[in-house]
């Protein structure tokens, strides 16, 4: 068939569109980026082994072992042939129960089946939050340096995103008066990380209240990402934001992946703290599940295993867990000390992660940490996280959920990685 004239495709993209996707940076694509720049052989493998202190996937490491108890609980769902079905949007009702039950523990107002959700992971967890809060002149508020994948789908839902600022000499607590100056009538809600990815922070019941009063002052939600939820090493241990809920509603996000060392078995889920049911009435709770409605379920016998996982992993596993990303981030802390080119302002108490200043003005031909990062993975095949991915231009972000050993030699190398680079006295 000939075709006449010069039309253009009907499904090309907005230059518009081309930005927004373009400056939507996610931790995969800045880590797919570093590992194609590896230094390799001539027959095209890599010189060392391969040190990845870029992100956080502890189930590489033996150290970080799954429980026997979740993986017999997922044996047992999978062979009882009673979740081979589909799901219900919501999730599994026994899921769900497992779910409120666990994270009803820690909170004066007991939460029950109607105030969980179950996603495939915390990502589609954060997909729908942002899905469901976006609308036309909105704004939410995002940390900075925070998890960029929220940025990322703020972007694709057209949702405006204005960054508070982290103070990193006051353990990284949210700069409060920030929050008020961003704040607007159009601000549906404000996202915190506790305890923190990328800073290793953990916050205290007394800086929480704080926030929860400023969200109601505000007139916003609080969505609380707790995926590292009681991985807490230092004098400060883990306080949910929901336990704050009658002062502001809040939308808690949470995971199995760092805590039983699962992250590819996609099991997550988005919680209603709301004894006021104020997000009932808003209709934010409705608008969750009609994107749920039109989304991806969770794998069934994942969610069939839930209640016993959740049951039947002792106490003596999570302690051992967080024995072991002490001890990591012990030895994290005082190799970076000794190390002239990066500052670490506050030593992390919980998560798997650490932010780094780096001393920029001591390297010969670096120029920021984005080439810091290149390099490093060229010359050393270390994997170190930019901070600039996260909002933090010549910061890095290091992981120590990792083998001892590993974390030792990736430290070591960043080092004489560094010497290498010095500018000459």
């Amino acid at each position: 068939m000939e075709i006449k004239g010069s039309r253009e495709w009907n499904f090309g993209v907005e230059e518009e569109e081309q930005g927004n996707t373009a400056s939507a940076v996610t931790v995969r694509g800045v880590l797919n980026i570093l590992y194609q720049n590896i230094r390799k052989h001539d027959n095209n493998t890599p010189v060392d082994v391969v040190i990845p202190i870029g992100h956080g996937d502890p189930s590489n490491f033996p150290c970080f072992r799954t429980p026997p108890t979740a993986e017999d609980a997922v044996v047992n769902a999978l062979r009882s042939a009673n979740f081979n079905s589909y799901s219900y949007t919501n999730g599994l009702p026994s899921a769900r129960k497992a779910i409120a039950e666990y994270l009803s523990q820690d909170l004066p107002n007991k939460l029950t089946v109607e105030d969980v959700f179950v996603t495939l992971g915390c990502t589609q967890a954060i997909e729908m939050i942002i899905t469901a809060l976006a609308r036309p002149g909105a704004n939410v508020l995002f940390p900075r340096p925070g998890f960029p994948y929220y940025e990322a789908r703020a972007a694709w839902s057209k949702l405006e995103v204005r960054h508070y600022d982290l103070i990193p000499e006051q353990g990284w607590e949210v700069d409060l008066q920030h929050v008020e100056a961003l704040s607007d009538e159009n601000t549906v809600a404000m996202v915190m990380i506790n305890p923190g990815n990328p800073c290793g922070s953990v916050y205290n019941a007394q800086h929480l209240e704080k926030i929860a009063e400023t969200a109601r002052k505000l007139r916003f939600v609080v969505v609380a990402d707790e995926v590292y939820a009681h991985i807490c090493f230092g004098s400060t241990p883990f306080i949910p934001m929901g336990v704050y809920a009658s002062i502001a509603p809040v939308l808690t996000l949470g995971s199995i992946s760092k805590r039983l060392g699962v992250p590819g078995w996609r099991l997550g889920w988005i919680v209603t703290n709301d004894p006021d049911g104020i997000l009932k009435k808003s209709g934010l709770t409705r608008k969750i599940i009609n994107c749920l409605d039109i989304s991806t379920d969770p794998v069934t016998f994942i969610q069939g295993a839930i209640p016993d996982m959740l049951q039947n992993t002792t106490k003596e596993y999570y302690s051992k867990i967080v024995a072991i990303v002490k001890e990591a981030a012990e030895t994290c802390y005082s190799k970076i000390k000794t190390n002239p080119f990066i500052d670490c302002p506050h030593k992390p108490e919980g998560s798997m992660f650490v932010m780094v200043k780096l001393n920029v003005s001591l390297l010969a031909d670096i120029n920021d940490d984005l080439e810091f990062c290149l390099k490093l993975a060229q010359e050393e095949s270390v994997i170190v996280m930019p901070g600039v991915a996260l909002g933090m231009k010549n910061w890095l972000r290091i992981t120590f959920a990792i083998e001892p050993s590993l974390l030792e030699d990736g430290l070591q190398r960043i080092e004489v990685f560094c010497h290498r680079h010095a500018k000459k006295q």
